[in-house]
């Protein structure tokens, strides 16, 4: 996509973490391959008040462009992630209300339901605790996505990644959806979970699930 489209799908991407209850005020950033570097929603900026002109262009470097905004708190975990995994072209966080709980409880989502594996694994777990905006907190998050599309990170939130910015959020919101269940079902006793064969089985049939 040209450098406009893409600045109005991450504003577009924002407002509907907003609408859908995943995100809250200033809370989570969104980002999207683009060129050798990536473009990633600024700091502190609500969706309302959000506009393409505001979304700022970051260089492989680290480099912001001359006049923009200043960049997302979390710019350096995204673009680590951008650096290490060439699979991915958006990453997605936010702090959706069931995940930030389980999040909080350092409670990774167990395999309690299939589509737990559009995490990329049979479990969601949780990346450990850094401050936010530090390297060390990217390094957290990049190491325990190794491999996977999604995880938990304690005493914050969630971070999902994908090919493209519309799979990234599609599994944002799952995760979220399978937070709820997990809490849910805390509440009456706990989960029956599934096995790890079926566990693979099933992370090997979401390889090929839709279209490519």
């Amino acid at each position: 996509m040209t450098e406009a489209e893409a600045r109005a799908a991450l504003v577009a991407a924002m407002r509907t973490l907003d609408a859908r209850g995943l995100n809250r005020g200033t809370s989570g950033n969104v980002s999207i391959r683009f060129g050798d570097g990536m473009l990633v929603t600024p700091s502190g900026v609500t969706p309302d008040r959000l506009t393409p002109d505001l979304i700022v262009p970051v260089s492989a470097t680290g480099e912001v462009r001359e006049g923009s905004a200043r960049p997302s708190s979390e710019w350096q975990m995204h673009m680590g992630l951008l650096r290490r995994r060439p699979d991915v072209g958006a990453v997605v966080h936010c702090h959706a209300r069931h995940a930030t709980i389980l999040a909080c409880a350092h409670r990774a989502i167990p395999p309690l339901h299939y589509m737990v594996a559009v995490s990329g694994g049979s479990s969601v777990p949780v990346a450990p605790y850094a401050t936010f905006g530090t390297e060390a907190l990217a390094d957290a998050v990049a190491d325990t996505l190794e491999g996977r599309n999604a995880c938990l990170m304690a005493n914050h939130g969630l971070i999902a990644l994908g090919r493209t910015l519309s799979q990234a959020m599609a599994i944002a919101e799952e995760i979220e959806e399978q937070a709820a269940v997990y809490c849910g079902t805390l509440a009456i006793g706990g989960p029956q979970l599934l096995d790890q064969a079926e566990m693979t089985r099933i992370v090997d049939a979401f390889s090929r699930y839709g279209q490519k």
